[in-house]
Order: structure tokens, then sequence, then C-alpha cells
């Protein structure tokens, strides 16, 4: 196994790699109010910024974009029977939940995402940990 994978909870490796979710409102970023950044749980790579999340009432973080859309891949899913956007990072092929389109303005999209396929950076550490070029998306978005 992949040495990066073994430093997952089996909580993290159930959603990144079994495509498994958390439960709702029992969640680590859920209710998370602070400015930074989420990167990808097993890589790293940046996927959203705080400035881009929303209360959907969901109890998952829910958030309008992706930081940059080449960072994510979106692929149909129909494994409960119903037809469903599943969100990818492009860079660990982990599942991170998936995208709906009942979204606020003025995008109207809504990427419901697994806290547990999500590390928090916040704004005050991106830079000593290498995310300070997205700063300005952070405070400004």
């Amino acid at each position: 196994m992949d040495e990066k994978l073994k430093k997952l909870t089996p909580m993290q490796y159930s959603v990144t790699k079994e495509c498994g979710t958390e439960p709702a409102f029992h969640n680590e970023y859920w209710d998370n109010h602070r400015a930074g950044i989420y990167v990808d749980i097993v890589d790293g790579t940046p996927l959203f910024v705080s400035s881009d999340k929303f209360d959907s009432g969901s109890g998952w973080p829910s958030f309008t974009r992706p930081l940059e859309s080449s960072k994510i891949e979106e692929k149909r899913d129909d494994s409960l029977g119903v037809s469903r956007t599943e969100v990818r990072s492009r860079s660990s092929d982990s599942h991170l939940g998936h995208v709906f389109s009942d979204g606020p303005a003025p995008g109207g999209l809504r990427y419901c995402i697994n806290s547990a396929a999500l590390r928090f950076v916040p704004l005050e550490d991106m830079e000593k940990e290498g995310y300070g070029k997205y700063i300005p998306q952070v405070k400004k978005r």
C-alpha cells in the first residue's frame, strides 16, 4: 500500500478509496467558518477555499466551485439508483463527494464534499505550508 494511504484513518480511507460517505453533521468541517484552504487529504493538492464555502444545511462542507476546475474530475455515478455526479481529486484519484445543481447563485452549484477527503489549512498557515499563492483567492473570492 502507498505510504500516503497508510497514514489515513479508516474513515478517510473508506471515503477516498472506497467511495464511502461520512455521517452528516458528524464530520470535521461541516461547520468550519475559518478562512483558509481545503486540500486533498491524500496528496495535499489545493481543492477548495473557504470564501467559496457556504452552509447548505446538508451537514457536509459545501462549496460553490472548486479552486481550480483542472484539479477535480467529475464522473457519472448511478450507484444508488439515481444519476448523480461524483467529484474526484484528479491528482490522487480520490473520491471527494458529489456536485448538485441546487447551489446558490450565480453558478447554482453545490459541491458537497466529505470532510474525511480534505485537510484544512488555516489562512495563517498557508504561506509556511506552501499554499501562499492562494492567499489572495481566500481573501477576495
